[in-house]
């Protein structure tokens, strides 16, 4: 008899559910790709039902649910944090207990209240509630991250703002046994001192970190040693403290205090207000600590325990800039990063802990990785589309692949800014083929068309390649794989343009707009990429798309970018996806095997109301 464990992660941010059976992971998805709110931190009743209904099960056939962390450990923290603070943060104290008394402190009856509400919903008279059982935190990352990598023993790095206590923590991995090394405990945090410059600059905090680290090439890092010298004390081994006056995110609704504005001359920058050289030169210099740490906390892990591979996890493990560095360090033989880095993939590794440490089952590796290309989610045939054409009168047109593949080879090669909307929907914050625009990144425009007319996004914003995983050292200079878009490399040198004297000078985002390679549009202004290699055995459509490419242009590289208007999730169907296109200024849709050209869909009168619905990120 089949055995399936639900993980569940929610009431935070970024809601998910994951599903094994039998220990093998074949459900996952955020519960923002239902609801259509992003970062959605709810229970995942919709993200549960799907992983339930894929299966062709209700939860009377599952044997565990696990939650990704332990609130009683958190509710400590928050206690001793309020006290040690007292009185300052009084009102955020006052708010926060107000959440706690309502829901969190009482987290196993709301839990149970929610499954039997999905239990309802599917029409069943059974009142079965699995078993509930709860993870640690940091144990949940470390499981997501190793359990399925490639590697049979590896060194654990987990990163992110905090757990329960800790806030970096570092394992080993062997078989099917997670064992603590040792861990830093809030409030000194590598993750929050990042959110702290992400909120400073004006960003949102737990969502526009990725901006930070994208304004980072723009600035030079002249700020690293004010940094050291009064926020953090960074050891020779990686090991950190954080001067806590500087900051508020231990007893306020702030991330920084009046010492932080003080030390850096001004207060933080308010939303959509301009950036100046000062903000990109302060998300260079955040940007150069967090390497430094990450690059020591690795070498240290190495040379204690000897061990050659690394898995990354937490949301830190998100700056694909630092990951880059550590890949050009050569400090471990390989590395594996979880694709679902940030909570959303703790609702997976809370179901391995589930699978491998409560269920004692042994683990069987796979030499690829067992995240299945992260392609976990809902997934619609060729006759749901169709009829969902037909039901709003869209023209469209149905080509088999080589045919379909053929044309937008040509389509790419015009300019055309393509939604491709293949197969299952990716687990995790990017798009790696299941739903992406694409375009062509040999087009010097592309990246500001992208940037204004299709994702409603800051121009400094860059976009990534897709490349035949064959032909990545060609372009870059990399020789590793990377699936999930989560290493950045140096576009490689030949492809390169040497700077004149006069575009040297420039700063800021006037360097946006002076290209920097035979791929302008995928071309950060620091020479680099951040690089998803793809392989004809993960995403077989998406692979014979590119190739199609490389065939008609002579390029294996295409522009990536997620399939989505800034504040909002990931589409996640075709409606979502329909929708999307005809408010946006994308040339052509792909769904499935269907083709669907902007020239010759019902006009829709532009409405400015649109963008409104989404909360900008």
């Amino acid at each position: 008899m089949d055995q399936y464990i639900l993980g569940l992660s929610c009431y935070y941010h970024d809601s998910a559910a994951a599903l094994l059976k039998n220990g093998e992971i074949v459900a996952a998805a955020q519960e923002e790709r239902f609801s259509r709110k992003k970062h959605d931190s709810r229970f995942p009743k919709n993200a549960v039902s799907y992983c339930l209904k894929s299966q062709g099960i209700n939860l009377a056939d599952v044997k565990e649910v696990v939650y990704y962390e332990k609130p009683l450990l958190t509710f400590e923290r928050l206690l001793e944090t309020y006290l040690g603070a007292a009185p300052r943060g009084g009102r955020s104290f006052v708010a926060a207990m107000q959440v706690w008394l309502k829901e969190k402190l009482f987290l196993k009856t709301e839990l149970k209240k929610n499954l039997k509400e999905v239990q309802e919903s599917f029409g069943t008279d059974s009142t079965y509630i699995p078993n509930l059982l709860f993870s640690e935190h940091h144990l949940s990352h470390a499981a997501a991250a190793f359990y399925p990598s490639p590697f049979e023993e590896s060194v654990i790095l987990c990163m992110d703002g905090v757990g329960e206590w800790a806030t970096t923590s570092a394992w080993v991995g062997k078989g099917k046994d997670i064992k603590p090394l040792w861990e830093i405990s809030f409030p000194h945090s590598l993750g929050l001192l990042y959110s702290a410059f992400t909120y400073y600059c004006g960003f949102k905090v737990n969502s526009g970190e990725y901006k930070l680290m994208g304004l980072a090439p723009y600035g030079e890092p002249r700020y690293v040693d004010q940094i050291k010298e009064n926020l953090i004390d960074i050891k020779d081994d990686g090991t950190f403290r954080l001067d806590i006056s500087y900051f508020k995110y231990h007893r306020g609704f702030r991330m920084t205090g009046r010492r932080f504005h003080k030390l850096f001359g001004r207060p933080p920058r308010k939303v959509e207000t301009e950036l100046t050289q000062f903000h990109m030169d302060l998300a260079a210099s955040i940007q150069v600590v967090t390497e430094e740490i990450v690059l020591k906390l690795a070498k240290s892990l190495r040379e204690e325990t000897g061990i050659k591979n690394l898995c990354l996890a937490g949301g830190v493990a998100l700056n694909c800039v630092a990951n880059g560095k550590i890949l050009q360090e050569k400090i471990f033989d390989d590395i594996w990063i979880q694709p679902a880095s940030g909570d959303a993939g703790s609702a997976l590794g809370a179901a391995l802990v589930g699978w491998h440490q409560h269920q004692e089952e042994e683990r069987v590796v796979n030499t690829n990785d067992a995240m299945k290309g992260t392609y976990l989610g809902p997934d619609f045939s060729n006759d749901e589309i169709t009829k969902y054409l037909r039901q709003i009168n869209a023209p469209f047109h149905t080509h088999s692949d080589p045919e379909l593949f053929e044309r937008l080879a040509e389509e790419l090669e015009k300019g055309h800014v393509i939604g491709w909307f293949n197969g299952p929907m990716e687990f995790g914050p990017r798009a790696l083929g299941g739903r992406s625009i694409i375009g062509d990144p040999r087009n010097q425009k592309m990246q500001s068309v992208m940037n204004l007319k299709i994702k409603y996004r800051e121009s400094f914003r860059p976009f990534a390649p897709s490349v035949l995983e064959e032909d990545v050292s060609n372009q870059f200079e990399m020789n590793a794989k990377s699936p999930y878009m989560l290493l950045v490399a140096p576009v490689k040198k030949e492809l390169c343009r040497k700077m004149t004297e006069e575009e040297d000078k420039l700063f800021g985002i006037d360097k946006l707009n002076i290209p920097r390679s035979s791929l302008p549009a995928i071309t950060h202004v620091d020479y680099s990429a951040r690089v998803q290699t793809v392989s004809n055995n993960t995403n077989p459509r998406y692979y014979n798309l590119i190739n199609a490419f490389k065939q008609k242009a002579g390029c294996p590289t295409i522009v990536n970018t997620s399939f989505n208007v800034r504040g909002e999730p990931i589409v996640c169907t075709p409606q979502d996806a329909y929708r999307c296109f005809m408010r946006t200024e994308m040339d052509i849709l792909v769904l499935q095997n269907q083709i669907l050209y902007k020239s010759e869909q019902p006009k829709v009168e532009k409405d400015e109301t649109w963008m409104q619905e989404f909360e900008l990120d």
